[in-house]
């Protein structure tokens, strides 16, 4: 035997495979030898081993299921509690939908009877009627056979004709017509009629199944329709409608009720005998709703013993269920309950600080598993409370090197005459590796600045913490060259902070005091409030955008990221702010979160926000930024830190 077929007769065990053999024998047997007491017993042996090899599958599949705790409380439920509930729900709205139809089409079809057997019965006082009288007296039921059926027609022959009405033209029925009653199909057209036959005398009547009288059988009990099957005899036959509206719905559980009843007829050219009438061509449909109904049958119908019967069957089946249920459920919340009591005395002497305790484990099942995590965990609780601790204290100095971090940055900015300032930094975690600053000059005017450390977290914050340090500490140390000033026409020159030189020194002392892998890209500026001149340097960091008149101007970067290479060399540059001009300065946190399709927020997004709120106060306009990048990501916790600086030209 190969493997496969090996490991598929383990799979299915002995009693799949007598099954797979009686199968075989049975379909032999049947086929040459079907009438053989053999053959019975061999079929009778092949349904018992089916039976037994449900049954081992069904224990099989269910240790599996109910291993999981969840799985055996959802199977407790059910047994418990869902399927008595759904069988009863089911139970009545069957019974309810089948007695609530059933009585709506006998409340019609009995009355359309009823009516039919008053036909019956005034064609026989017609034919026993003298004929010097029948016209009277058919002059006097005349009124009563339209009421009970509009348009209906009479003929009675006895030698002569007489009709009713006088204008009719109903032709006589065919010969082999004896005493008949009941439904008629004539002439395409079905009819309720009767005829009646006493010595010579021959008394017809056809009252036509119309929409007016369906309507009229049973008022207010909703639509009554006449269908019909594809039987070509009744093509011809259209469908008839009552025409009736079904009331509207008094609850949700109002709904509209069809029951379909076959009814028997006979056709008009095939006299026939009740016993010859046809059935299941033509059925009576009736759509009415359940607070219709309870309005008239308990008035009509006596139905006390059916709803009595029903109620004994519903309760027997419920009782039946209920017991199946409990047996089930006991078993499987038995064990449930008994591992949540050992969990909860052995928490209660966790919570006591008796960590020695253990609980006693039973079984290969998820509660058996479940027993044994706690033990593990009791075993591993007081060395995980002193990392805990250990985690406490470092989170309060995570909390005071965030407190001390947010008294680096700038309180506010100083006041100029031409530009104002404004700058926030959201970090992305507790601490910060952004930096942003400004720092008032001995000389009046103002020095800016925004850099963005590799790496998040401790590391990157004492870094940006040294950035400042070494920055400030160059500013007011007074690290000055002298330089031609913009603009002088006698190329006189004044003393001046030189920004490339600022960057170069603290790109030197960065490399010194840190590690290789450790740098910064840096922005540096200086602004001459008078000139309404910015000059800068731009290490490696984002190129910043000056807004004017609708259009973004991007500053061009002069150099390598600081700490990086102790020898690179730095470049500055000098831009013209007209008033109105909005210079905008940030990190990559504002540009490079992406949004659910992995596309970042970009350049493009960022200019397009600050055209169509560039008129706005700073302030907005970063409560705006830093809004539409969120919304961008859509996630609560920032992928970066996220820094932006903005000076507007007054």
């Amino acid at each position: 035997m190969s493997p496969r077929l090996s490991r598929l007769a383990q799979q299915i065990g002995r009693l799949g495979i007598a099954l797979c053999a009686l199968l075989i024998l049975d379909i032999a047997l049947r086929y040459f030898a079907p009438a053989n007491g053999f053959t019975f017993l061999v079929g009778l042996a092949l349904y018992i081993t089916g039976l037994l090899l449900a049954i081992q599958l069904l224990r099989r599949n269910l240790r599996r299921m109910i291993w999981r705790l969840r799985n055996r409380i959802i199977v407790a439920y059910l047994f418990i509690a869902f399927i008595p509930i759904v069988l009863i729900a089911v139970l009545v709205a069957l019974g309810a939908w089948a007695l609530i139809g059933q009585t709506a089409v006998y409340l019609v079809s009995s009355e359309l009877d009823r009516r039919t057997a008053a036909l019956t019965g005034v064609s026989h006082m017609l034919a026993s009627t003298p004929v010097e009288k029948r016209r009277t007296t058919l002059h006097d039921v005349g009124p009563y056979f339209q009421t009970r059926f509009p348009h209906v027609q009479l003929l009675i022959r006895n030698g002569a004709e007489e009709r009713f009405p006088q204008d009719s033209n109903l032709a006589a029925p065919p010969p082999g017509w004896k005493d008949a009653s009941g439904l008629l199909v004539k002439d395409g057209g079905l009819y309720s009629w009767a005829h009646v036959v006493q010595g010579n005398t021959e008394v017809t009547v056809l009252g036509p199944i119309s929409s007016e009288l369906l309507a009229s059988l049973v008022p207010g009990i909703g639509e009554v329709v006449i269908l019909r099957s594809e039987n070509p005899r009744l093509t011809r036959l259209p469908r008839t409608r009552s025409g009736g509206r079904l009331a509207a719905p008094v609850n949700r559980f109002d709904v509209d009720i069809a029951w379909p009843m076959p009814l028997t007829f006979s056709y008009w050219d095939t006299p026939a005998f009740p016993k010859d009438q046809t059935q299941s061509d033509l059925y009576l449909l009736v759509h009415t709703r359940p607070s219709v109904l309870l309005a008239i049958m308990f008035t009509q119908v006596n139905f006390a013993q059916g709803v009595l019967a029903l109620f004994f069957l519903v309760v027997s089946l419920l009782l039946l269920v209920e017991i199946v249920s409990f047996i089930l459920g006991f078993s499987l919340t038995r064990t449930i309950t008994q591992a949540v009591h050992n969990l909860y005395e052995g928490t209660e002497r966790v919570k006591g600080g008796d960590f020695t305790h253990r609980i006693q484990v039973q079984g290969n099942d998820q509660l058996a598993e479940l027993g044994r995590s706690f033990n593990g965990m009791t075993e591993n609780l007081e060395r995980l409370i002193v990392v805990e601790k250990e985690q406490e204290r470092l989170k309060s100095e995570i909390a005071i090197a965030r407190e001390v971090q947010n008294q680096l940055f700038p309180r506010g900015s100083p006041e100029m005459k031409t530009l104002e300032m404004t700058g926030v930094c959201h970090p992305a975690r507790m601490v910060s590796g952004d930096y942003y600053d400004f720092v008032r000059l001995g000389d009046g005017n103002v020095a800016l600045a925004i850099g963005d450390v590799a790496g998040k977290g401790i590391s990157a914050a004492l870094l940006m913490a040294a950035i400042q340090s070494i920055m400030r500490t160059q500013l007011t140390a007074g690290v000055a060259t002298y330089a031609a000033a913009p603009g002088m026409a006698d190329g006189g020159r004044r003393s001046a902070f030189s920004a490339a030189e600022l960057v170069s020194q603290l790109n030197k002392q960065v490399y010194a005091n840190t590690a290789p892998e450790k740098f910064a890209t840096f922005y540096f500026g200086l602004y001459d409030d008078e000139r309404r001149t910015l000059t800068y340097t731009n290490a490696g960091h984002l190129p910043p955008l000056v807004m004017r008149d609708g259009k973004a101007e991007r500053l061009e970067v002069t150099g390598t990221v600081v700490g990086a290479f102790p020898f690179a060399r730095y470049e500055e540059r000098t831009v013209d702010l007209r008033p109105g001009d909005l210079l905008v300065a940030y990190t990559d946190g504002i540009v490079e979160p992406e949004n659910e399709y992995g596309e970042p927020f970009g350049d493009d997004n960022l200019i397009d926000l600050l055209v169509r709120h560039g008129h706005r106060k700073s302030e907005e306009i970063i409560a705006r930024v830093m809004e539409t990048v969120e919304q961008w990501s859509g996630t609560a916790e920032l992928p970066d830190d996220m820094t932006i600086l903005v000076a507007r030209s007054v």
